[in-house]
């Protein structure tokens, strides 16, 4: 069993920067792959970055060149610095979690980011 608590959300201007940040507890090791999801109101949840235990990461194409995943394996923490915010990155964003290999995995509860124009 894994949990996950995510911080960092929060109302920002446009152009603006913020960090969230997911600590993770349990049965998790560095080998996890982890990741950011958001999901917006009316719409389904979007993947938005992904990191492996190696560091390799992935993007929406939408994030790219704005957001970054980084994860300290020592802290059991992943997180997203979010840079040149727009209103479209308004969302709920929630921390992912699972085995390489594996379906499924677990999800934090969630952090509102509001992007203000």
């Amino acid at each position: 069993q894994v949990q996950l608590v995510e911080s960092g959300g929060g109302l920002v201007q446009a152009g603006g920067s913020l960090r969230l940040s997911c600590a993770a507890s349990g049965s998790i090791t560095s080998v996890f792959i982890m990741g950011w999801y958001r999901q917006s109101p009316g719409a389904q949840r979007e993947l938005v970055a992904t990191i492996t235990g190696g560091g390799s990461t992935t993007y929406v194409d939408s994030v790219k060149g704005r957001f970054t995943i980084s994860r300290d394996n020592a802290k059991n923490t992943v997180y997203l610095q979010m840079g040149s915010l727009k209103p479209e990155d308004t969302a709920v964003y929630y921390c992912y979690a699972r085995r390489p290999l594996s379906i499924s995995g677990s999800w934090g509860q969630g952090t509102q980011v509001t992007v203000s124009s």
